[in-house]
């Protein structure tokens, strides 16, 4: 991952009424001067007349801590307590507020938010800190390099005072081009294990305001009927047992056909009242194959030439290799279909002011994507569009969609009305997990050849499945050659100095809408070559561990240094190799999203009467870890959910008709299905990368490679439960 740690120009303004210190960004990058808090320039600092300071936080909260993360970066700078500062999300506006790591697009996303952050919002508290002291120390008389801001007061010598006795002075003053950042020597609060999330105690008390917690005055709620598969579209629709229900207001084929929009005075009157619609369907094209369809075009790709050679290695010459080899290590993988299956189901409301302006309520993890939808959907300038940032309950990718389908929908269901009533679109977890958006399916075909003394000479490696970014607005960006990276990452970039690499894949149909799911490709290339790593070390007679370090070798390179690294430390902290009796351990090491994670996970029982997973243990190497309370908690929640879903969980089709439909048939993560959970940190001085996703890759081959461990049992095709292994 490349982290742009560009300096930027900062702005200041001053409020027309109440002196209010604005630090921000400009969106050309330059240093600019506002004279009010109504300018173009927005900031990422705004420290009130009274001394409030806050975070202008421009990565949603879905639960991965940027809440927490870019205040403390700005706290850090400024010279403050964690209580002193508070947070509030950006408004759409992806010239200032953009990702770095995306371009000019507002989003958050592959565990970019303090990757992209990292200089930014310190260079703004930075710029802040700056400007206090320049204030103070014409106001007091001083040299200000004598003046320290230390929890929110201004000292110089015997004097000192709060910093909003300075918010005005400050706000007349040029913001510093190139503000003084701290030494890590100064740090107070970033890597401190005591600073603790911002978000808890509303989400504990229930004040946090979550898209689903929106309701407006006079507000109808909306539910859409959709096909049964894929692809069918609406002729029309009889509503008459839906008159029925008690608070049915009407209902609307949406403008694309894709559905009918069912609107009622609450929830449950519009799910009654969708339930009893009676549509018309045209299935002529909708998808209509089934799972094991899916399968086989899969696995014939995997027999095939693959269509892209992707590191252009000598695939002859390879494979002659290997069949010439003294041992030959072959496996073939199947990964299904996945839901993200996020704990609030999708949602957003949206309404139109007096004015005419749009205005969408949403848990907006991409906001870039619906603002210019609606540009088109509403012909409106982006200025007359505003989108309300809200907590969200989980993503994992769901709801940042290249289309911003449910946003979209919500226009749609909004725009076929006379717009005088506001409108909340409500998806249940039925909707989402059968019509959807999923993890594409993927197969792998390994092929490893050893030599006498068992090493590797050979590895040809075919993948194939459903691209996530091809027939996308990204494709043209994202695909490279006719490649989807996301479809290989983890492979192709691997750290591990494998001899006689050969990568292949193949794009096959897409079943359904397919969508990045938390780790993208990760999810399945990691459990390949992990488990992999596992078999080949195995028939090299040689320790699991011992082997990968053989491949991380080079003190020249920073990638192997670093994987290494984690890897011994989550072996030492876990006892590798001394497991108690009736135990066994697996291990498994991954590079993701710039960070470095490796787990062991340690079991008992047996496939049949059943897997005990009795603890996981995790090192992390994500650079700096700017609050490691909320990093562990990333790689607690990336572990479970990875081990969850390859435990038990898989999509599948009947003539193109998604058969699972809840929590029932769809099972998350049991609180009781993991026994403990230990996370440790890399000490690192590296700029911060991502926590969000790289704690799910490693875990499934870390399981798996425990569970052959313990008996002899390698699970090549999943979920694990339909492939041989129960777990209690």
């Amino acid at each position: 991952m490349t982290i742009n740690t560009s300096r930027r120009g900062f702005l200041k303004g001053a409020a027309a009424a109440g002196a209010v210190l604005l630090v921000g960004a400009r969106p050309d990058g330059a240093l600019a001067v506002a004279s009010s808090e109504t300018t173009q320039f927005n900031p990422f600092v705004k420290i009130d007349a009274d001394g409030t300071v806050t975070a202008i936080v421009k990565h949603f909260e879905k639960g991965q801590g940027p809440a927490t993360g870019l205040p403390t970066l700005i706290a850090e700078e400024i010279g403050l307590r964690m209580d002193q500062i508070e947070y509030e999300f950006a408004p759409s506006n992806p010239q200032v507020y953009n990702n770095l790591l995306f371009g000019p697009f507002q989003g958050t996303g592959g565990s970019t938010a303090m990757a992209n952050s990292w200089m930014q919002y310190r260079q703004a508290g930075a710029a802040a800190r700056e400007m206090l002291i320049a204030a103070a120390a014409q106001n007091w008389g001083v040299d200000a390099a004598g003046i320290t801001i230390e929890e929110g007061i201004v000292k110089a010598g015997n004097q000192s005072a709060p910093i909003a006795d300075f918010v005005a002075a400050a706000s007349q003053l040029d913001a510093p081009a190139e503000p003084r950042l701290k030494d890590p020597s100064e740090f107070r609060l970033i890597g401190n294990e005591s600073v603790r999330r911002k978000d808890s105690a509303i989400k504990g008390n229930g004040q946090a305001m979550y898209a689903m917690d929106v309701h407006l005055a006079n507000q109808m709620v909306t539910m859409i009927k959709r096909p049964e598969s894929k692809g069918g579209i609406a002729n029309g629709f009889d509503d008459s047992a839906s008159k029925e229900i008690k608070g049915y207001i009407s209902a609307a084929v949406l403008p694309n056909q894709a559905g009918v929009a069912v609107y009622a005075e609450n929830t449950w009157a519009a799910i009654q009242a969708r339930d009893a619609l009676e549509v018309d369907w045209d299935m002529s094209g909708a998808e209509t194959r089934h799972s094991d369809q899916i399968k086989a075009e899969i696995m014939a790709a995997l027999d095939a030439e693959p269509a892209y050679n992707v590191n252009k290695a000598e695939v002859a010459a390879v494979a002659a290799a290997i069949d010439e080899a003294d041992k030959v290590i072959e496996k073939t993988f199947y990964f299904p279909l996945l839901a993200h299956a996020p704990m609030e189901p999708l949602n957003c409301t949206i309404e139109q002011t007096a004015e005419g302006d749009i205005v969408l309520h949403d848990g907006a993890q991409m906001p870039t994507g619906p603002h210019m939808a609606y540009q088109q959907i509403f012909q409106l300038p982006p200025e007359k569009i505003h989108i309300k940032t809200m907590l969200a309950g989980g993503s994992f990718g769901r709801r940042a969609t290249p289309d911003a389908d449910y946003q979209v929908e919500a226009a749609l269901a909004f725009v076929v009305t006379d717009r005088s009533r506001p409108v909340k679109l409500v998806w249940t977890r039925e909707d989402d997990i059968r019509s959807g958006y999923y993890r594409p399916a993927f197969g792998h075909k390994v092929r490893v050849g050893l030599d006498a003394d068992g090493n590797i000479v050979g590895w040809q490696h075919q993948v194939a499945g459903q691209s996530v970014i091809k027939g996308t607005p990204f494709e043209s960006v994202l695909v490279h050659d006719g490649i989807d990276h996301s479809s290989i990452e983890g492979i192709a970039d691997s750290p591990y100095a494998i001899p006689g690499m050969a990568l292949g894949l193949t794009d096959t149909p897409k079943a359904t809408t397919v969508l990045w799911w938390r780790s993208v490709g990760h999810t399945h290339t990691a459990y390949t070559m992990e488990t992999m790593m596992d078999l080949v070390a195995e028939a090299a007679g040689r320790d699991p561990v011992e082997f990968r370090l053989a491949h991380l070798s080079d003190s020249s390179n920073a990638d192997q240094i670093r994987k290494a690294a984690v890897l011994k430390l989550a072996a030492e902290k876990a006892g590798w190799g001394n497991a108690p009796a009736g135990r066994a351990q697996g291990i498994a090491v991954h590079k993701s999203f710039g960070s470095y994670a490796a787990e062991v996970v340690e079991v008992s029982g047996d496939p049949e009467d059943g897997i005990k997973i009795e603890k996981v243990t995790c090192a992390i190497d994500c650079g700096i870890a700017v609050n490691p309370d909320v990093v562990r908690a990333q790689m607690e929640g990336g572990v479970g959910y990875g081990i969850g879903h390859v435990m038990r969980d898989q999509i599948t089709l009947t003539d193109g008709t998604v058969d699972q439909f809840n929590f029932p048939d769809y099972e998350p993560l049991r609180i009781g299905d993991i026994a403990a959970i230990d996370v440790h940190i890399v000490p690192s001085a590296e700029a911060p990368t991502g926590v969000g996703e790289p704690g799910t890759p490693p875990s499934a081959p870390a399981l798996a490679n425990a569970i052959n461990a313990l008996s002899g049992t390698h699970v090549a095709e999943l979920p694990m439960a339909e492939n041989g292994i129960s777990f209690v």
